[in-house]
């Protein structure tokens, strides 16, 4: 094991690191707490060693200094040793399978397929990676079921991101057990992982004292949370909640942390662009935002083209964009009007309101002051995203 250690002004970090064979255990988090612990599963020790020592000199770059080393599990030295290549004899290599390697399927005729980054990729029998796939291994059964596999997990990671978002937007606990089921999903665990969770107490209400980036979570142990402090705590939890980050009141100290931590988000909470109600009391007052008025775009075309690119529907004329609201148990709309003439007709931006809409139909389009706070920091959120996708003069670039 070896040990580095960080400290500047209130900043006081350790990390260390320990290798045992293909396997290795970082552990990180502030000086005096037990921290939080990662496991890293590699193919072979070599790259083992290899990512061992990338880490270790990421870690120095940044002012860690290491305090003490420990023999690691092989009771090698701490500084791991770059791994030496030996050649393999020519009779060893014409003896070698020719079985297709790890993440290639054999295709017959020589071949073999695999999957790259969504796209089929083909290898010879001689191990060479093709430039093109052959029409007769492409127009093939394994190809087919190659493309099938991949169309159902890019089908699944969209389906995994919008549960996870889902569950942001709506405001409402989620059973903890549900979390528990689908954690062992790889693509659910990556859309989860480091999102801040909060347990959720007897009377359904969230407990933001509590929370923490998510880190685990079992039927047996419940949920696992890295808190504020740098520790990690496990709730036993019947429900979780994952808060918007204008509920957030310390959403810069969270950042801070993700920061320090070096934590990343599947599914974008922490650094979303959050908009906080104006104080101006006739803007509260108003039942529309205009500051989003007059986007031009070439063609209509092109503004519902946008919209649905960043992820909206579009309705009539309207880009929208839905929120529950659990107050009120109702749903709220964000709704940004772009044009509902012809496709290739010039458009423009209008207003931006909320309507709510009661379970019999009924709509109400609501004031600034009335909308929730997820309802209002979403929709600003559209309009400000859409209205960035407009046309931009040459006059009002140099303006800028």
């Amino acid at each position: 094991m070896r040990r580095f250690e960080f400290s500047d002004g209130s900043s006081n970090k350790f990390w260390q690191i320990t290798r045992d064979g293909t396997s290795l255990t970082v552990t990180f988090g502030k000086i005096g707490t037990a921290g939080q612990t990662q496991l890293k599963e590699l193919a072979t020790e070599a790259a083992a060693i290899a990512e061992h020592d990338k880490l270790v000199k990421e870690k120095t770059k940044k002012g860690y200094a290491e305090v003490g080393a420990v023999a690691t599990a092989e009771g090698a030295a701490p500084v791991a040793a770059a791994p030496v290549t030996k050649k393999a004899p020519k009779a060893a290599k014409e003896a070698a399978p020719t079985e297709p390697e790890e993440g290639f399927v054999d295709a017959g005729k020589g071949y073999s397929l695999g999957l790259r980054d969504g796209k089929l990729v083909c290898k010879n029998d001689k191990g060479k990676l093709l430039s093109a796939v052959p029409k007769e291994v492409k127009d093939g059964e394994v190809a087919e079921r190659l493309i099938a596999v991949r169309d159902f997990l890019a089908a699944h990671a969209k389906e995994c991101e919008a549960t996870a978002e889902g569950w942001m937007l709506r405001s409402l606990p989620t059973p903890a057990e549900v979390l528990a089921a689908v954690w062992i999903d790889a693509t659910y665990k990556e859309v989860l992982e480091n999102l801040i969770v909060a347990p959720v107490d007897k009377k359904g209400a969230p407990e933001l004292d509590a929370a923490g980036f998510l880190k685990g979570a079992s039927a047996e142990r419940g949920v696992g949370v890295v808190d504020l402090d740098g520790e990690t705590k496990w709730h036993k939890t019947a429900a979780f909640f994952v808060p918007h980050p204008i509920l957030l009141g310390e959403l810069d100290e969270w950042r801070g942390l993700a920061a320090e931590l070096g934590l990343s988000q599947g599914t974008k909470q922490l650094f979303r662009e959050v908009f906080a109600k104006p104080a101006d009391p006739k803007e509260l007052d108003s039942t529309s935002v205009e500051k989003f008025r007059g986007g031009e775009f070439e063609m209509l075309a092109h503004a519902r083209g946008a919209a649905k690119a960043l992820g909206y529907r579009v309705s009539g004329g309207w880009t929208v964009c839905r929120v529950f609201d659990p107050g009120s148990a109702k749903t709220i709309e964000a709704r940004f009007w772009i044009g509902a003439d012809d496709p290739m007709s010039e458009a423009y931006t209008e207003n931006l309101v909320w309507v709510s809409s009661s379970a019999d139909g009924t709509e109400t389009t609501l004031s600034v002051r009335d909308v929730p706070p997820i309802a209002f920091s979403e929709g600003m959120r559209m309009a400000s995203a859409l209205y960035g996708k407009r046309k931009i003069e040459k006059k009002e670039e140099e303006n800028a």
